[in-house]
């Protein structure tokens, strides 16, 4: 009999406070294992994002082709959006901006539109911008799990450094903070 409780099997205030102790410490653990895994997965995504991103073909809303190839040398400011998300039209005026205040500078960017191709020509004739769009359908979402949204969220932004390589993720909705620090990366 537990003298705690008056019952024959109930553990111990004891028992139950290690039992506690172990099953945070597990899940700690757990915690930190997946946070390293995470870093890793996302340091190896640095790494490969040139193979994956550099020899695709996009088609634009006004029916030619864009080759990420062309983009390759400069700084690149990649953001993955569609018409149907808020947040990602909400950010196009401030990415617009951006460009046109950078573009001087070699900056570039990049919308690839993860929607249909007639509402994407739709919303751009309402809401032109400067920089380049192009037309990403589904594999964008592919595009953008390779290059480490995970998850599949929107709007996705990466920064692409000179040299190919992928310098800054950012999962949501792009700030101006985000962009003056990113004009410090090359």
């Amino acid at each position: 009999m537990n003298e705690e409780t008056d019952t024959p099997d109930a553990p111990s205030a004891t028992t139950r406070r290690r039992l506690l102790y172990a099953g945070v410490a597990g899940a700690a653990a757990l915690a930190g294992a997946g946070l390293a895994l995470w870093k890793w997965r996302t340091e190896e995504g640095r790494r490969d994002a040139a193979a994956v991103l550099w020899p695709m073909n996009f088609d634009t809303p006004a029916g030619t082709t864009l080759a990420m190839q062309s983009l390759r040398g400069n700084p690149l400011v990649l953001n993955f959006w569609a018409t149907w998300c808020p947040p990602c039209v909400e950010e196009l005026p401030l990415l617009d901006g951006f460009y046109r205040e950078n573009a001087s500078k070699k900056w570039q960017v990049l919308g690839l539109a993860i929607d249909q191709p007639s509402a994407v020509r739709k919303f751009l004739e309402r809401t032109p911008v400067s920089f380049p769009i192009a037309l990403a359908g589904l594999g964008g979402t592919e595009l953008g799990h390779a290059l480490g949204n995970l998850g599949g969220g929107l709007p996705f932004t990466v920064v692409v450094g000179v040299s190919g390589d992928v310098l800054q993720r950012k999962m949501g909705r792009v700030t101006a903070a985000d962009l003056a620090a990113w004009t410090q990366l090359r």
